[in-house]
Protein backbone atom coordinates (compact mmCIF):
# COMPACT_ATOMS: atom_id res chain seq x y z
CA UNK A 1 0.00 0.00 0.00
CA UNK A 2 2.77 2.40 1.21
CA UNK A 3 4.24 1.56 -2.38
CA UNK A 4 1.13 2.57 -4.24
CA UNK A 5 0.88 5.26 -2.54
CA UNK A 6 4.42 6.66 -2.91
CA UNK A 7 3.69 6.75 -6.76
CA UNK A 8 0.31 7.95 -6.45
CA UNK A 9 2.49 10.84 -4.62
CA UNK A 10 4.54 11.18 -7.53
CA UNK A 11 2.45 11.26 -9.98
CA UNK A 12 0.34 14.26 -7.86
CA UNK A 13 3.43 16.46 -7.70
CA UNK A 14 3.55 16.01 -12.07
CA UNK A 15 0.07 16.48 -12.53
CA UNK A 16 -0.34 19.54 -9.91
CA UNK A 17 2.97 20.90 -11.13
CA UNK A 18 3.33 24.03 -13.12
CA UNK A 19 2.28 23.33 -16.08
CA UNK A 20 -1.28 22.17 -14.80
CA UNK A 21 -1.30 25.20 -13.15
CA UNK A 22 -0.55 26.98 -16.38
CA UNK A 23 -2.84 24.87 -17.91
CA UNK A 24 -5.96 25.58 -16.02
CA UNK A 25 -5.11 29.56 -14.61
CA UNK A 26 -4.19 30.25 -18.33
CA UNK A 27 -7.06 28.15 -20.01
CA UNK A 28 -9.65 30.59 -17.62
CA UNK A 29 -7.44 33.67 -18.47
CA UNK A 30 -7.54 32.96 -22.04
CA UNK A 31 -11.67 32.01 -21.93
CA UNK A 32 -12.59 35.48 -20.42
CA UNK A 33 -10.10 37.98 -22.20
CA UNK A 34 -11.82 36.12 -25.68
CA UNK A 35 -15.25 36.50 -23.81
CA UNK A 36 -14.32 40.42 -23.34
CA UNK A 37 -14.47 39.56 -19.46
CA UNK A 38 -18.31 38.96 -20.27
CA UNK A 39 -19.34 36.52 -17.24
CA UNK A 40 -18.10 39.37 -14.77
CA UNK A 41 -20.02 42.14 -16.74
CA UNK A 42 -22.88 40.21 -16.92
CA UNK A 43 -23.21 38.42 -13.57
CA UNK A 44 -26.30 40.07 -12.90
CA UNK A 45 -27.75 38.99 -16.27
CA UNK A 46 -26.52 35.55 -15.06
CA UNK A 47 -28.86 35.60 -12.18
CA UNK A 48 -31.98 37.15 -13.98
CA UNK A 49 -31.88 33.94 -16.09
CA UNK A 50 -31.90 32.24 -13.36
CA UNK A 51 -34.31 33.26 -11.96
CA UNK A 52 -36.60 32.64 -15.15
CA UNK A 53 -34.95 29.22 -15.43
CA UNK A 54 -37.89 27.67 -12.89
CA UNK A 55 -40.00 27.91 -15.11
CA UNK A 56 -38.08 28.47 -18.86
CA UNK A 57 -39.19 25.89 -21.59
CA UNK A 58 -37.13 24.26 -23.96
CA UNK A 59 -35.79 21.11 -24.79
CA UNK A 60 -34.02 19.19 -21.88
CA UNK A 61 -35.06 16.91 -19.21
CA UNK A 62 -34.99 19.36 -15.96
CA UNK A 63 -35.48 22.87 -15.50
CA UNK A 64 -32.30 25.38 -15.95
CA UNK A 65 -32.73 26.51 -12.51
CA UNK A 66 -32.69 22.49 -11.15
CA UNK A 67 -29.72 22.31 -13.52
CA UNK A 68 -27.82 24.73 -11.38
CA UNK A 69 -28.65 23.62 -7.91
CA UNK A 70 -27.42 19.42 -8.67
CA UNK A 71 -24.35 21.47 -10.70
CA UNK A 72 -24.25 23.16 -6.88
CA UNK A 73 -24.90 19.66 -5.46
CA UNK A 74 -21.90 18.75 -6.82
CA UNK A 75 -19.57 21.59 -5.93
CA UNK A 76 -20.93 22.40 -2.83
CA UNK A 77 -19.68 19.71 -0.89
CA UNK A 78 -16.57 19.09 1.91
CA UNK A 79 -14.51 21.31 -0.46
CA UNK A 80 -16.16 24.82 1.28
CA UNK A 81 -15.57 23.35 4.64
CA UNK A 82 -12.42 20.55 4.84
CA UNK A 83 -10.72 21.60 1.46
CA UNK A 84 -10.91 25.39 2.65
CA UNK A 85 -9.28 24.01 6.08
CA UNK A 86 -6.89 21.80 4.56
CA UNK A 87 -5.93 24.98 1.96
CA UNK A 88 -5.45 27.46 4.97
CA UNK A 89 -3.68 25.23 6.78
CA UNK A 90 -0.92 23.94 4.14
CA UNK A 91 -0.94 26.79 1.95
CA UNK A 92 -1.22 29.34 4.76
CA UNK A 93 -3.94 32.56 4.64
CA UNK A 94 -2.50 33.17 1.45
CA UNK A 95 -3.82 30.45 -0.53
CA UNK A 96 -7.59 31.58 0.01
CA UNK A 97 -6.29 34.35 -2.73
CA UNK A 98 -5.20 31.70 -5.22
CA UNK A 99 -8.48 30.10 -4.46
CA UNK A 100 -10.28 33.59 -5.55
CA UNK A 101 -7.98 33.83 -8.53
CA UNK A 102 -8.97 29.86 -9.73
CA UNK A 103 -12.85 31.04 -9.03
CA UNK A 104 -13.08 34.73 -11.06
CA UNK A 105 -10.99 32.85 -14.35
CA UNK A 106 -13.33 29.92 -13.62
CA UNK A 107 -16.39 31.64 -14.07
CA UNK A 108 -15.47 31.98 -18.18
CA UNK A 109 -14.29 27.98 -17.74
CA UNK A 110 -17.44 27.37 -16.24
CA UNK A 111 -19.42 29.15 -18.26
CA UNK A 112 -17.72 28.00 -21.96
CA UNK A 113 -18.35 24.41 -20.66
CA UNK A 114 -22.05 24.91 -20.42
CA UNK A 115 -22.16 26.45 -23.78
CA UNK A 116 -20.67 23.58 -25.45
CA UNK A 117 -22.50 20.64 -23.33
CA UNK A 118 -25.65 22.46 -24.45
CA UNK A 119 -24.90 23.17 -27.79
CA UNK A 120 -23.23 19.31 -28.51
CA UNK A 121 -25.53 17.29 -25.92
CA UNK A 122 -27.08 14.23 -27.81
CA UNK A 123 -30.13 12.23 -26.65
CA UNK A 124 -29.88 8.99 -25.91
CA UNK A 125 -32.05 5.57 -26.35
CA UNK A 126 -33.91 6.02 -23.74
CA UNK A 127 -35.14 9.81 -24.54
CA UNK A 128 -32.87 11.44 -21.89
CA UNK A 129 -30.76 14.59 -22.91
CA UNK A 130 -27.05 13.29 -22.19
CA UNK A 131 -24.17 15.81 -22.33
CA UNK A 132 -20.63 16.69 -20.96
CA UNK A 133 -16.86 17.38 -22.32
CA UNK A 134 -17.29 13.22 -23.37
CA UNK A 135 -19.63 14.68 -25.99
CA UNK A 136 -18.91 17.87 -27.22
CA UNK A 137 -15.37 16.04 -27.71
CA UNK A 138 -17.16 13.61 -30.23
CA UNK A 139 -19.45 15.92 -31.43
CA UNK A 140 -17.48 19.10 -31.53
CA UNK A 141 -14.10 17.95 -32.67
CA UNK A 142 -15.05 15.11 -34.64
CA UNK A 143 -14.22 11.11 -34.57
CA UNK A 144 -10.21 11.22 -34.30
CA UNK A 145 -10.47 13.28 -31.01
CA UNK A 146 -12.95 10.79 -29.69
CA UNK A 147 -10.16 9.11 -27.68
CA UNK A 148 -9.85 12.21 -25.49
CA UNK A 149 -13.49 11.90 -24.51
CA UNK A 150 -13.06 8.28 -24.02
CA UNK A 151 -9.96 9.58 -21.24
CA UNK A 152 -12.31 11.74 -19.82
CA UNK A 153 -15.09 9.68 -19.18
CA UNK A 154 -12.94 6.64 -17.55
CA UNK A 155 -10.97 9.57 -15.45
CA UNK A 156 -14.53 10.91 -14.57
CA UNK A 157 -16.13 7.56 -14.00
CA UNK A 158 -13.15 6.84 -11.29
CA UNK A 159 -12.55 10.31 -10.44
CA UNK A 160 -15.69 10.55 -8.85
CA UNK A 161 -15.30 7.87 -6.15
CA UNK A 162 -12.39 10.19 -4.90
CA UNK A 163 -14.22 13.53 -4.81
CA UNK A 164 -17.57 12.85 -5.34
CA UNK A 165 -17.79 9.65 -2.91
CA UNK A 166 -15.65 8.49 -0.19
CA UNK A 167 -14.15 11.52 0.67
CA UNK A 168 -17.46 13.32 1.19
CA UNK A 169 -18.84 9.89 3.73
CA UNK A 170 -15.28 10.37 5.40
CA UNK A 171 -15.81 13.79 6.50
CA UNK A 172 -19.48 13.24 7.34
CA UNK A 173 -18.22 10.29 9.38
CA UNK A 174 -15.50 12.33 11.59
CA UNK A 175 -17.57 15.43 11.43
CA UNK A 176 -20.55 13.47 13.47
CA UNK A 177 -18.35 11.56 15.83
CA UNK A 178 -16.25 14.22 16.70
CA UNK A 179 -19.77 16.60 17.64
CA UNK A 180 -21.55 13.88 18.52
CA UNK A 181 -20.41 10.86 18.87
CA UNK A 182 -21.65 8.60 16.27
CA UNK A 183 -19.67 5.88 15.02
CA UNK A 184 -18.32 5.87 11.53
CA UNK A 185 -20.04 2.61 10.41
CA UNK A 186 -23.31 4.14 11.26
CA UNK A 187 -22.98 7.37 9.25
CA UNK A 188 -22.01 5.45 6.50
CA UNK A 189 -24.91 3.13 6.76
CA UNK A 190 -27.15 6.01 6.78
CA UNK A 191 -25.71 7.77 3.63
CA UNK A 192 -25.94 4.85 2.13
CA UNK A 193 -29.56 4.17 2.64
CA UNK A 194 -30.43 7.88 1.77
CA UNK A 195 -28.18 7.96 -1.00
CA UNK A 196 -29.92 4.80 -2.79
CA UNK A 197 -33.23 5.93 -2.07
CA UNK A 198 -32.58 9.54 -4.07
CA UNK A 199 -30.61 7.57 -6.78
CA UNK A 200 -33.71 5.25 -7.91
CA UNK A 201 -35.53 8.31 -9.41
CA UNK A 202 -32.47 9.00 -11.59
CA UNK A 203 -31.85 12.53 -12.61
CA UNK A 204 -35.59 14.35 -12.51
CA UNK A 205 -35.05 12.78 -8.52
CA UNK A 206 -31.69 14.02 -8.07
CA UNK A 207 -32.61 17.94 -9.61
CA UNK A 208 -35.91 17.61 -7.48
CA UNK A 209 -33.91 17.31 -4.51
CA UNK A 210 -31.10 19.17 -4.97
CA UNK A 211 -33.45 22.11 -5.83
CA UNK A 212 -34.62 22.33 -2.31
CA UNK A 213 -31.85 21.19 -0.12
CA UNK A 214 -29.38 22.97 -2.05
CA UNK A 215 -30.64 26.86 -1.55
CA UNK A 216 -31.62 25.80 2.14
CA UNK A 217 -28.25 24.46 3.41
CA UNK A 218 -26.43 27.41 1.50
CA UNK A 219 -28.49 30.27 3.46
CA UNK A 220 -28.36 28.55 6.45
CA UNK A 221 -24.26 28.08 6.59
CA UNK A 222 -23.69 31.50 4.98
CA UNK A 223 -26.19 32.90 8.06
CA UNK A 224 -23.67 30.99 10.24
CA UNK A 225 -20.79 32.80 8.52
CA UNK A 226 -22.30 35.84 8.78
CA UNK A 227 -23.11 36.04 12.10
CA UNK A 228 -19.37 35.46 12.84
CA UNK A 229 -18.24 38.24 10.86
CA UNK A 230 -20.76 40.73 12.00
CA UNK A 231 -19.64 40.13 15.48
CA UNK A 232 -15.78 40.06 14.43
CA UNK A 233 -15.79 42.71 12.02
CA UNK A 234 -13.06 45.16 13.32
CA UNK A 235 -10.62 41.76 12.48
CA UNK A 236 -12.04 41.38 8.97
CA UNK A 237 -9.44 44.06 8.02
CA UNK A 238 -6.43 42.32 9.13
CA UNK A 239 -7.89 39.02 7.91
CA UNK A 240 -7.66 40.44 4.27
CA UNK A 241 -4.45 42.03 4.93
CA UNK A 242 -2.94 39.00 5.76
CA UNK A 243 -3.95 37.01 2.82
CA UNK A 244 -3.22 39.16 0.36
CA UNK A 245 0.39 39.14 1.97
CA UNK A 246 0.67 35.85 2.77
CA UNK A 247 0.23 34.89 -1.18
CA UNK A 248 3.17 37.03 -2.52
CA UNK A 249 5.27 36.41 0.77
CA UNK A 250 4.77 33.26 1.73
CA UNK A 251 3.46 32.39 6.01
CA UNK A 252 6.62 32.12 8.42
CA UNK A 253 5.95 29.05 10.73
CA UNK A 254 4.08 30.19 13.91
CA UNK A 255 2.06 27.86 16.64
CA UNK A 256 1.68 24.33 15.20
CA UNK A 257 1.75 25.31 11.69
CA UNK A 258 4.86 24.55 9.53
CA UNK A 259 5.32 27.74 7.53
CA UNK A 260 4.38 28.12 3.82
CA UNK A 261 6.30 29.41 0.38
CA UNK A 262 4.44 31.34 -2.20
CA UNK A 263 4.50 28.58 -4.27
CA UNK A 264 2.67 26.04 -1.23
CA UNK A 265 0.23 28.71 -1.24
CA UNK A 266 -0.47 28.97 -5.15
CA UNK A 267 -0.46 24.94 -4.96
CA UNK A 268 -2.85 24.72 -2.17
CA UNK A 269 -5.30 27.90 -3.53
CA UNK A 270 -5.55 26.16 -6.94
CA UNK A 271 -5.92 22.63 -6.17
CA UNK A 272 -8.77 23.48 -3.47
CA UNK A 273 -10.26 26.16 -5.63
CA UNK A 274 -10.78 23.25 -8.29
CA UNK A 275 -11.23 20.79 -6.11
CA UNK A 276 -14.26 23.32 -4.56
CA UNK A 277 -15.89 24.65 -7.70
CA UNK A 278 -15.12 22.05 -9.83
CA UNK A 279 -14.05 24.78 -12.42
CA UNK A 280 -12.01 23.17 -15.52
CA UNK A 281 -12.83 19.60 -14.40
CA UNK A 282 -15.71 18.79 -17.20
CA UNK A 283 -18.36 17.50 -13.98
CA UNK A 284 -20.51 20.42 -13.90
CA UNK A 285 -21.70 20.61 -17.60
CA UNK A 286 -22.84 17.44 -17.12
CA UNK A 287 -25.43 18.31 -15.47
CA UNK A 288 -26.17 21.42 -17.58
CA UNK A 289 -26.39 19.26 -20.49
CA UNK A 290 -29.79 18.21 -19.12
CA UNK A 291 -31.31 21.26 -18.29
CA UNK A 292 -34.17 22.41 -20.49
CA UNK A 293 -33.35 25.70 -22.53
CA UNK A 294 -33.30 26.76 -25.77
CA UNK A 295 -30.08 28.11 -25.91
CA UNK A 296 -26.79 27.44 -24.87
CA UNK A 297 -25.38 30.47 -24.11
CA UNK A 298 -28.54 31.11 -21.48
CA UNK A 299 -27.19 27.95 -20.05
CA UNK A 300 -23.84 28.81 -20.02
CA UNK A 301 -24.57 32.59 -18.16
CA UNK A 302 -25.96 30.55 -15.50
CA UNK A 303 -23.72 28.08 -15.18
CA UNK A 304 -20.78 30.41 -14.55
CA UNK A 305 -22.98 31.21 -11.24
CA UNK A 306 -22.14 27.91 -9.99
CA UNK A 307 -18.17 28.82 -9.43
CA UNK A 308 -19.18 32.45 -8.06
CA UNK A 309 -21.46 30.91 -5.24
CA UNK A 310 -19.09 28.52 -4.26
CA UNK A 311 -15.81 29.90 -4.15
CA UNK A 312 -16.36 33.88 -3.60
CA UNK A 313 -19.14 33.81 -1.51
CA UNK A 314 -19.11 30.49 0.52
CA UNK A 315 -15.31 29.49 0.54
CA UNK A 316 -14.75 33.32 1.68
CA UNK A 317 -17.07 33.13 4.42
CA UNK A 318 -15.56 29.41 5.66
CA UNK A 319 -11.51 31.22 5.55
CA UNK A 320 -12.16 34.48 6.47
CA UNK A 321 -13.66 32.55 9.54
CA UNK A 322 -10.64 30.43 9.96
CA UNK A 323 -8.53 32.65 10.06
CA UNK A 324 -10.23 35.54 12.21
CA UNK A 325 -10.53 32.69 15.17
CA UNK A 326 -6.63 32.53 14.74
CA UNK A 327 -6.54 28.32 15.54
CA UNK A 328 -4.93 27.85 11.80
CA UNK A 329 -1.49 27.80 13.31
CA UNK A 330 -2.45 25.58 16.19
CA UNK A 331 -2.07 22.26 14.16
CA UNK A 332 -5.70 21.71 12.84
CA UNK A 333 -6.71 20.49 9.36
CA UNK A 334 -9.27 20.08 7.31
CA UNK A 335 -12.95 19.69 8.31
CA UNK A 336 -11.85 19.88 12.09
CA UNK A 337 -10.29 23.25 11.71
CA UNK A 338 -13.30 24.64 10.12
CA UNK A 339 -15.65 23.17 13.05
CA UNK A 340 -13.48 24.15 15.62
CA UNK A 341 -12.95 28.05 14.11
CA UNK A 342 -16.88 28.04 13.86
CA UNK A 343 -17.25 27.15 17.25
CA UNK A 344 -14.71 29.16 18.81
CA UNK A 345 -15.96 32.79 17.06
CA UNK A 346 -19.87 32.39 16.96
CA UNK A 347 -21.28 34.66 19.91
CA UNK A 348 -23.41 31.24 21.14
CA UNK A 349 -23.06 27.65 21.54
CA UNK A 350 -23.05 25.26 18.62
CA UNK A 351 -20.83 26.33 16.07
CA UNK A 352 -19.36 22.79 15.44
CA UNK A 353 -23.12 21.18 14.99
CA UNK A 354 -23.89 23.85 12.64
CA UNK A 355 -20.71 22.87 10.70
CA UNK A 356 -20.91 19.30 11.20
CA UNK A 357 -24.83 19.49 9.84
CA UNK A 358 -23.71 21.31 7.38
CA UNK A 359 -20.86 18.98 6.61
CA UNK A 360 -23.81 16.34 6.19
CA UNK A 361 -25.82 18.12 4.17
CA UNK A 362 -23.26 19.55 1.78
CA UNK A 363 -21.89 15.73 1.31
CA UNK A 364 -25.12 14.07 0.91
CA UNK A 365 -25.96 16.58 -2.28
CA UNK A 366 -22.50 16.19 -3.72
CA UNK A 367 -22.98 12.25 -3.06
CA UNK A 368 -26.09 12.88 -5.46
CA UNK A 369 -24.71 14.83 -8.17
CA UNK A 370 -21.72 13.14 -8.35
CA UNK A 371 -23.29 10.07 -8.98
CA UNK A 372 -25.16 11.41 -11.95
CA UNK A 373 -21.51 12.57 -13.55
CA UNK A 374 -20.16 9.21 -12.85
CA UNK A 375 -23.31 7.17 -14.59
CA UNK A 376 -22.96 9.60 -17.55
CA UNK A 377 -19.22 8.56 -17.61
CA UNK A 378 -19.96 4.90 -17.75
CA UNK A 379 -23.27 5.30 -20.16
CA UNK A 380 -20.90 6.86 -22.59
CA UNK A 381 -18.11 4.31 -22.31
CA UNK A 382 -20.51 1.03 -22.00
CA UNK A 383 -24.02 1.85 -22.65
CA UNK A 384 -27.14 2.66 -20.95
CA UNK A 385 -27.30 -1.21 -19.16
CA UNK A 386 -24.14 0.17 -17.54
CA UNK A 387 -26.00 2.58 -15.36
CA UNK A 388 -27.80 0.39 -12.84
CA UNK A 389 -24.05 -1.87 -11.91
CA UNK A 390 -22.50 1.49 -11.36
CA UNK A 391 -25.31 2.83 -9.25
CA UNK A 392 -25.17 -0.14 -6.65
CA UNK A 393 -21.42 0.14 -6.85
CA UNK A 394 -21.60 3.71 -6.04
CA UNK A 395 -23.51 2.87 -3.06
CA UNK A 396 -21.67 0.33 -1.49
CA UNK A 397 -18.61 2.58 -1.83
CA UNK A 398 -20.50 5.06 0.56
CA UNK A 399 -19.86 3.18 3.74
CA UNK A 400 -16.28 2.50 2.91
CA UNK A 401 -15.24 5.75 2.55
CA UNK A 402 -16.37 6.46 5.90
CA UNK A 403 -14.53 4.29 7.28
CA UNK A 404 -11.40 4.91 5.32
CA UNK A 405 -7.90 6.72 6.10
CA UNK A 406 -8.54 9.92 4.79
CA UNK A 407 -5.17 11.41 3.60
CA UNK A 408 -4.74 8.73 0.69
CA UNK A 409 -8.15 9.60 -0.40
CA UNK A 410 -7.13 13.45 -0.43
CA UNK A 411 -4.25 12.49 -2.61
CA UNK A 412 -6.24 10.13 -5.12
CA UNK A 413 -8.62 12.68 -5.45
CA UNK A 414 -6.26 15.65 -6.74
CA UNK A 415 -4.38 13.16 -8.58
CA UNK A 416 -7.87 12.09 -10.66
CA UNK A 417 -8.74 16.19 -10.71
CA UNK A 418 -6.13 16.60 -12.49
CA UNK A 419 -6.41 13.94 -14.87
CA UNK A 420 -9.99 14.71 -15.75
CA UNK A 421 -8.88 18.83 -16.23
CA UNK A 422 -6.29 18.03 -18.96
CA UNK A 423 -8.81 16.39 -21.76
CA UNK A 424 -11.17 18.88 -20.62
CA UNK A 425 -9.64 21.91 -20.92
CA UNK A 426 -7.91 20.73 -24.15
CA UNK A 427 -11.21 20.65 -25.36
CA UNK A 428 -12.35 24.19 -24.34
CA UNK A 429 -8.88 25.53 -25.97
CA UNK A 430 -9.92 23.95 -29.44
CA UNK A 431 -13.64 24.90 -29.12
CA UNK A 432 -13.12 28.64 -28.21
CA UNK A 433 -13.89 29.70 -31.51
CA UNK A 434 -17.56 28.50 -30.89
CA UNK A 435 -17.69 29.44 -27.80
CA UNK A 436 -16.89 33.14 -28.85
CA UNK A 437 -18.84 33.15 -32.02
CA UNK A 438 -22.14 31.90 -30.13
CA UNK A 439 -21.55 34.64 -27.28
CA UNK A 440 -21.29 37.53 -29.82
CA UNK A 441 -24.32 36.38 -31.74
CA UNK A 442 -26.36 35.78 -28.35
CA UNK A 443 -25.59 39.12 -26.80
CA UNK A 444 -25.45 41.15 -30.99
CA UNK A 445 -29.08 40.11 -30.45
CA UNK A 446 -31.21 43.57 -29.08
CA UNK A 447 -33.72 41.06 -27.24
CA UNK A 448 -30.49 39.81 -25.32
CA UNK A 449 -29.30 42.94 -24.61
CA UNK A 450 -32.41 44.34 -22.96
CA UNK A 451 -33.36 41.36 -20.77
Amino acid sequence: MDMILEAVNKVNGIVWGVPMLVLILGTGFFLMVGLRFMPIFRLGYGFRMLWRGRTAAGEGDISAFNALMTSLSATIGTGNIAGVGVAVFVGGPGALFWMWCTALVGMATKYAEAVCAVRFRDVDENGKHVGGPMYYIKNGLGEKWLWLGVCFAVFGAIAGFGIGNTIQAHSVAEAMNANFGIAPAYTGLVLMVLVSLVLIGGINRIAEVAGKLVPFMAIAYLTAGLVVLVFNADKIPGALALIFQSAFTGTAAQGGFAGAAIWLAIQQGVARGVFSNEAGLGSAPIAHAAAKTDNPVRQGTIAMLGTFIDTIIICTITGLVIIISGLWTGGQSGAPLSSAAFQATLPFAGGGTIVALGMALFAFTTLLGWSYYGERCVQFLFGPKSVMPFRLLWVFAVPVGALAEIKPLWLIADTLNALMAIPNLIALLLLSPVIFTLTQEYFADEKHQKD
